[in-house]
């Protein structure tokens, strides 16, 4: 990844962290906690692809595995905000801007409802039952709902300020993004190139049409 998409993705991952460590799992919410480490990876993975999806996926889980209070294995968190960062971004417009909210509302319910499956049979596999105590029913709804009423204002966020980095001029425009990238369509668009050309051939037009015109008017003079 550029330099300016892991100074943002881990800038970001550090404040959903905070955020969720001090904030969101205080509110003592019935069921699951609003999972805001989820959203910020599904709004990075939305602009920057499935590989840079799944990584960043990793780090941010494996930083949530090693931040207290953490009661679990290090590196299960890991593995599903992974594997949720990689399938999101299978999922990116092709210009990096979704034109409606209906698909990733979608995508944040399946990766609520994906995350909170995979973490529990991860668990199962290690021996960690916590979510059959709870109750998966409940973790399952609970989670979906509260990532859907998080996600508008979160997701969005992510996606501008990535989406901004991708503008940034002093980064590399042809960098692989096969000419969808933000940034090569802002260079394409925003360097006054064509329309200057435009504008010299309609001085060069005008300038010719004057000079017909006086000529024909010497040529009427002279007869």
């Amino acid at each position: 990844m550029r330099f300016n998409r892991m100074l943002l993705s881990t800038t970001l991952v550090i404040v959903a962290l905070v955020v969720q460590v001090t904030v969101l799992a205080r509110l003592q919410l019935p069921g699951a906690v609003p999972d805001l480490m989820l959203l910020t990876v599904l709004g990075l993975a939305f602009v920057y692809g499935n590989t840079s999806g799944a990584l960043i996926g990793f780090g941010a889980g494996l930083l949530a595995d090693l931040a207290p209070p953490a009661d679990h294995a290090a590196g299960r968190y890991a593995l599903v905000l992974c594997v949720i960062g990689y399938l999101a971004g299978l999922a990116k417009p092709e210009n990096g801007q979704l034109r409606s909210a209906t698909a990733p509302m979608v995508a944040v319910v399946a990766a609520a409802i994906g995350s909170t499956l995979l973490y529990a049979g991860v668990g199962a596999l290690v021996g960690d039952t916590a979510a059959r105590h709870v109750g998966i029913g409940n973790l399952l709804f609970t989670s979906a709902l509260y990532d859907l009423l998080l996600a508008p204002f979160v997701v969005p966020a992510i996606m501008w300020l990535a989406r901004r980095a991708e503008n940034d001029p002093l980064a590399d425009s042809q960098s692989g993004n096969n000419g969808a990238d933000v940034a090569s369509g802002w260079l394409a668009s925003g360097t006054g190139l064509r329309i200057g050309s435009q504008r010299g051939g309609l001085r060069v037009k005008a300038a010719r049409s004057r000079a017909a015109r006086a000529g024909r008017i010497k040529g009427v003079k002279r007869l």
